[in-house]
Parts: C-alpha cells; structure tokens; sequence
C-alpha cells in the first residue's frame, strides 16, 4: 500500500473558513504534538468527525526536539519496567513500518572498558531481544576490542575491552508529526496550527468545546464537539486548571517537567553509522552520541525544571556535562566552539502525587489519561514511540466516558502514512536530508519551479515551495526548524537562509514571515552558555 496520492493542499484561508462553519464534531483535540496527533489520526481513521487546533506550529515543542530515536527504551529495562518497554518495542516495529521514508533501524554499540560490562549489559539486551521477539531488529552481538574500534573508530582506545551491539530505531520527528497531521487531513480531519485555544465551552457542567483564536487576524472561533482532548504536552495543566475553575473543582498540577538538552557537532567526531550508548554516566545517565541527518547529536540530559516555557534554554552545567561525558568516550571530544546548534525540550512526566518532582529520572515515562467531572480527557507523559498506543488509550477513555460510541481499535496499525514508498528505502535517517525524506512525495516537490534551485543544507526552493502549499508551513521557523531541520543541524547556516526563504514564503503567502523573530530565536541555538 502507499500514500502517492496528489498532496493535499493546506491554504489557510480555506481551513479557516471550515473552521468557521457551525459544526457538531465527534472529537476536537488541543495540541498538535506527537500525542494529540496520534489521537486525531486514529479517531479520523475510525470515521468520526474531527478536529485538532495548537497554539504554535505542529510540534512547535517538546514533539520537534526529541532525541530521535525509536526505542523500547534500555535505561527503563534496566528499572524493571517490562511492560512499557514490551509495548514500546511492538509500537517500534509498527511505527517503522508505518512510515519507513522517517523511521529506520539503526545500530548501537556500548563500549566497555572493564570486563565485567561485556557480559552484564549484553545479558540485558539480550533480553532485550527476547521482549522484542519477531518485532527485533537485529541480534545482539558481543563484540571484540577490533570490532568495536571498526562500529567506532573514535572511540577512547586507552582501556577499551570491547563492546556489545544491539538495534533500535532513529527518526525526524518534526516531519513525523507533520506526517500524521497531513494523514488526518487526508482522513477528513479539519487541521489548524496558530490558532490558540483562549476557553472551554462548558454546558450543564459540562464541556462541550472551546473558543479558539487565529494568531494571525485575532478572529476567534467556537468549536463544539461531543468530546474533547487535552493533548498540550507540559501545558496540560493550564487547561485542566481552566476546566476546574468553570465547574467548581480546582486541579491539582500532575506534570513534573524534566529538561533535555541535545547538541548537534559535525560527524567527524564519530564518522560512524552506528551510534554510542553510554548506560551509565558519572551521575547515572544515559549519554547517546547518534548520527542523525548528517550530523551528530549529542545528550541528554534529564533535569528538574518549575518553569515552562516555550523556549527553554540550557543550564550550564548541562552542557558542561554532555561535553565533559563525551571527552570520556571519544578521542577527540567537541568543545563549545564546535557546537552547530543546541536545543532543548522539556518532557511532559507525570509525578506521582506524593512526590515534589525533584528527581525527575525516578518518574515514569508510562503516560497517563484522566477524564475530569465535566468530561475533558486529558493524556500527558509517555514518549514518541508509544504515539499510537497512547491515542488508541485515549480513544478508549472517551467510549468508557460514554463521550464517543464505541469503535474497534487497531485501525492504525498497519496505516501508512503520508509519502510511505512503495519501493524498500534506500537511503539512511543518519545521511544528510534531503528530498528523501518525501518518500513517494518526492515527484511532486521536483515537479515544483525552483526543484534544481539549491539554497543550501538540502533545502531547495522547492522544498519551501511544497511547505508552504501541502504542509501547513506559515512562517520562516516552521520551514527551517521543522520542513527542513536545518535549525536543528546547524543555526548559522539557517540564519544565513533565512532572508531568502522568508522571500518565497511572501511569494508563496503573502503576510509576514516573522523573519526577525526567527533570527532572534536562531541565535538562541548558537547560545552555549559555558
């Protein structure tokens, strides 16, 4: 099966205009991150009635600055967590299969430099592998000194043993979610980014919509449906506060925001297809060094942090401690000067009520749905992995709750997304972007004035062409952060491109670009606060 169809055009103007339009929906979601996008595509692909509104871009947030990687998830094996990781690895192998132009296996290798590590974590992945069973990916290998240097060849030599070598899965997770906001719409779901919600509906005590505004214009806009989903990541809270207020029963806060801090440096500190997995740093971490989109990301970290914001920064010390961590692992460890972009996204933890949220790396990563008394569903926690599973939950909260009537589940399994090829993949999430990643898309981008205009970074004109018409694409950050990743890979390139990109989109849409703001929010991806 494939998704080749004509793409499917996203002009404001007409999504507006549906907007508009008095309607009863089965289901209106708010948030267009990994989770609420998840939920609008299996609720369209089952036939109800749909609509889905975020403040910002899709993955505007914590849903573009993910670590990229498809996982079971070692670090909570190692927590005895069986069962989220067993669903982790089955959502893995659907997930890759799903959309396999975004999603690919990839190879991990653990260096050991002490002879007990060998063995202890190779046991450990091959239960891994067991728990995967015909979902894994590859066998787990114990590998020698030599064959380690070969998976990496800047490894630390100096007390090297060995190392052991397992499979999991990287993607780009901001076309992913584009992706499935793009295979809802084909679905007949209604699909509307910059357009915040400013309040809940409520009738007899009940929610039954919300009013939402158009960031642009300031025309508001009220939305009804029979149910309605708070989908917004580590804002969950702010809703499910305003919902408490209008029925009489304040909310008490259950995210505990935890902070990761990702830096992106060239390959030629690790000139490898395979990527390094530390289990255990100096203070307990996981520490990845990936290749992603030819570059290589280097994190994370997981702290503690009260404030949300939108654009959250790194502590010093986080940097301090990637970089530090890496100069253990590596021959030559990148320093600040050889960062190309570092970013951060804060994960959505839910805390166990008892606990004040200091330690974020004992909080689960499983995710949680409540239904309040007025009938708003809200999901938060889990990760990019466990989308669908998380949505298929969602959707199962809302039949119990008597909101929706009930409809088989498991649509979403094997339904590929936007642009899946019919052809095996050829190329790797590791190598560069380019016109790759539009899988069986790719014919309608070359067919598009300006396909053999390169403006740099795999970025064509092209390519901004096609965002702004069939992807959702308003301003010069949705086109060079999340279209293209390139501010993700590296800023200075991205603020040299800006000015000309923000020339097509006025081409293309007329307005504002908000290229200004873009340059102030690039420079805050140079900022290495050391």
């Amino acid at each position: 099966m494939t998704t080749a169809s004509a793409p499917l055009p996203t002009q404001r103007a007409d999504l507006l205009a549906r907007l508009a339009q008095p309607h009863l929906y089965d289901l209106a979601v708010i948030g267009g991150g990994a989770t609420g996008l998840g939920v609008a595509l299996d609720a369209a692909a089952r036939g109800f009635s749909v609509v889905l509104v975020d403040s910002h871009d899709f993955a505007k947030g914590t849903s573009s600055r993910a670590t990229k990687l498809v996982h079971g998830g070692v670090r909570y094996l190692a927590q005895g967590n069986i069962a989220l990781v067993r669903e982790a690895l089955h959502e893995r192998t659907t997930l890759l299969h799903n959309a396999p132009h975004l999603a690919q296996p990839l190879p991990f290798v653990m260096p050991s430099y002490h002879f007990w590590e060998t063995p202890f974590y190779g046991i450990g992945l091959m239960m891994y592998d067991a728990l995967a069973g015909k979902a894994g990916l590859g066998a787990t290998q114990f590998l020698g000194r030599a064959r380690t240097l070969e998976c990496l060849p800047t490894a630390r030599t100096e007390g090297l043993k060995g190392g052991v070598k397992y499979w999991d899965g990287q993607f780009d997770d901001a076309r992913l979610a584009l992706a499935l906001a793009r295979t809802a719409a084909s679905l007949g779901a209604l699909m509307v980014n910059y357009c915040p919600v400013q309040a809940l509906v409520h009738e007899a005590g009940r929610v039954a919509g919300f009013v939402c505004e158009d960031a642009d214009s300031g025309r508001q806009f009220t939305v009804r449906a029979r149910a309605v989903v708070n989908a917004t990541g580590v804002w969950v809270d702010t809703l499910r506060q305003m919902d408490g207020e209008a029925i009489g029963r304040p909310a008490k806060p259950i995210v505990a925001p935890s902070q990761g801090v990702h830096i992106v440096v060239d390959r030629e500190f690790l000139p490898s297809d395979h990527a390094l997995m530390v289990p255990k740093t100096a203070d307990g971490r996981v520490l990845f060094a990936v290749p992603w989109l030819g570059k290589l990301i280097l994190g994370t970290t997981d702290s503690p942090r009260q404030d949300i914001v939108r654009e959250p920064e790194p502590f010093r010390e986080e940097v301090r401690f990637i970089l530090e961590e890496s100069a253990r692992y590596l021959t030559r460890a990148p320093k600040a000067e050889d960062i190309r972009s570092i970013w951060v996204g804060l994960r959505p933890l839910v805390k166990p009520q008892d606990d004040d949220g200091d330690n974020t790396k004992k909080i689960s990563r499983e995710h949680t749905v409540l239904a309040s008394r007025s009938g708003l569903i809200t999901v938060t926690g889990g990760k990019w992995t466990t989308y669908r599973a998380m949505a298929e939950d969602v959707l199962q909260k809302c039949f119990a709750a008597g909101l929706l009537s009930t409809k088989p589940a498991g649509v979403t399994n094997q339904l590929p997304l936007v642009g899946t090829p019919q052809a095996p993949v050829q190329h790797r999430i590791s190598d560069a972007q380019g016109l790759h990643s539009y899988g069986s898309e790719a014919a309608a981008v070359l067919a598009i004035p300006g396909a053999q205009t390169v403006l740099g970074g795999g970025l064509t004109e092209a390519m901004v062409r096609f965002a702004a018409r069939y992807e959702y694409a308003c301003t010069v950050e949705d086109v060079l952060a999340r279209r293209s990743r390139l501010l993700f890979l590296d800023a200075r390139q991205a603020i040299q491109l800006a000015p000309v990109v923000a020339g097509i989109l006025r081409e293309e849409l007329g307005g504002n670009p908000q290229l200004e703001a873009f340059l102030a929010l690039a420079q805050q991806y140079l900022h290495v606060p050391l």
